[in-house]
Formats: C-alpha cells, sequence, structure tokens
C-alpha cells in the first residue's frame, strides 16, 4: 500500500504512465491480504487509492477502460466507507468518484455518467459543508459546476447551465483571491466560460459582460 502512494504521487509528477501502472499493480497486491472480510476499512482505503491511480492513469492515457476501474474501485470504497461510519471518507470517496465520472463522461459522450457525478458530488457536501470543512466544499462546489456545465451543454439545458453557475459562485465564497489565488483564478475562469455559454445560448448581453469580468478577474 505504502509503495503504491509513493508510486502514485510519482506518478502524478512525472511524464508517461509507468509509474501509474505500477501503483495499480501495487495496491492490487495489497488487497489480496487487505481483504473486506478481514479488514473493511483499511480494505475500503486501499480501494480508494487504487481508484486514484486508475483515475489519474486514465487521463494520462486516455480511453474509457482504466476509468471504467477507478469508478468500479471507488464504488468498491464506499460499500464500507458509509457516511455513518466514515462521514469524513466517504465524503471525499463520494468526491473522487464525481470526478472520475466527469472524466469517463468526457471521453464517453451522452449524459449517464455526468448524471452520476453530479449526483455523487451532492451526496459529498452533505458532510463537506462550508461550516465544518470550507476549503473541501469549495473544492467540490466546484466541481459540481465542472459536472453541471458539461450536462448543460450536452443537453442544451440552460437549468443545469444555471445550477453550475451558482455552484462556481458558491466556490468562490471560500476560494477567495487572499487564501488560494490560483484556485480563485480557476473559478473565475470556469464562471466567465459559463457565462459565455448561457449568453450565447440566451441571447443575453448581461450574462456576456458578466463573463468578460469573470476572465478580466482571473
Amino acid at each position: 500500500t505504502n509503495l503504491g502512494a509513493a508510486l502514485t504521487t510519482l506518478g502524478q509528477r512525472e511524464g508517461g504512465s509507468e509509474r501509474l501502472q505500477e501503483a495499480v499493480v501495487a495496491f492490487r497486491e495489497a488487497l489480496k491480504e487487505r481483504t473486506r472480510e478481514r479488514v473493511p476499512l483499511d480494505w475500503a482505503t486501499t480501494q480508494t487509492n487504487l481508484g486514484t491511480a486508475l483515475k489519474t492513469l486514465g487521463k494520462k492515457e486516455g480511453g474509457t477502460e482504466r476509468l471504467q476501474e477507478a469508478v468500479f474501485a471507488f464504488r468498491e470504497a464506499l460499500k464500507e466507507n458509509t457516511r455513518e461510519r466514515a462521514p469524513v471518507q466517504w465524503a471525499a470517496t463520494q468526491n473522487n468518484l464525481g470526478n472520475a465520472l466527469v472524466t469517463l463522461g468526457e471521453q464517453e459522450g451522452g449524459t449517464e455518467q455526468l448524471k452520476g457525478a453530479v449526483s455523487a458530488f451532492r451526496e459529498a457536501l452533505k458532510e463537506r459543508t462550508r461550516e465544518r470543512m470550507p476549503l473541501q466544499w469549495a473544492d467540490t462546489q466546484n466541481n459540481l459546476g465542472i459536472a453541471l456545465i458539461t450536462l448543460g451543454e450536452r443537453e442544451s439545458d440552460t437549468a443545469s447551465l444555471n445550477e453550475g453557475i451558482f455552484a462556481y459562485r458558491e466556490a468562490l465564497k471560500e476560494y477567495t483571491r487572499e487564501r488560494a489565488p490560483l484556485k480563485w483564478a480557476m473559478a473565475q475562469n470556469n464562471l466567465g466560460t459559463a457565462l459565455t455559454t448561457l449568453g450565447d445560448r440566451e441571447g443575453d448581453t448581461e450574462r456576456l459582460q458578466e463573463a468578460v469580468f469573470a476572465f478580466c478577474e482571473a
């Protein structure tokens, strides 16, 4: 497990996919002894780590196979990392699942995976509250915005676009320029893109003016 974690970090920093492939092998070796029956919470943690390595590998390699495996691993983890037993880990795993589903949905086309991602992020927000975990709450709000905007573009649905814009603005309540300047700029850029899409669709110059302001802020 420790070897897998080190290889995952190394693989995220390096180009190529060899380290991440080795990490996947290491986590799968660990799961031969860290079984659900023997050590359920350790099993769930290793499944989460495996999912993270697979998700990163899937982004680097392209295609959907690794991303599908990542989604499966995160869903396995949620069988033991339940909200009742481990609420913080449950919320983090829901957030990870949502990210994997967004990436998979972008690769596959369609809307099923994106709707699953929206659901996962909203589950995570039940524990990742602004009062309790402000920056994690903002992370998940931003992720939710990405899923909703992508969904709205696919379905030509202004309701999802408006919900996505709201999520980005929520994230910016904690992603302040002083506290997290790069995340603040990223969310401003995301907001500008979403406002541009909505303004184009509705022929609304006010939205486009808001988009210009957001981009200038970023």
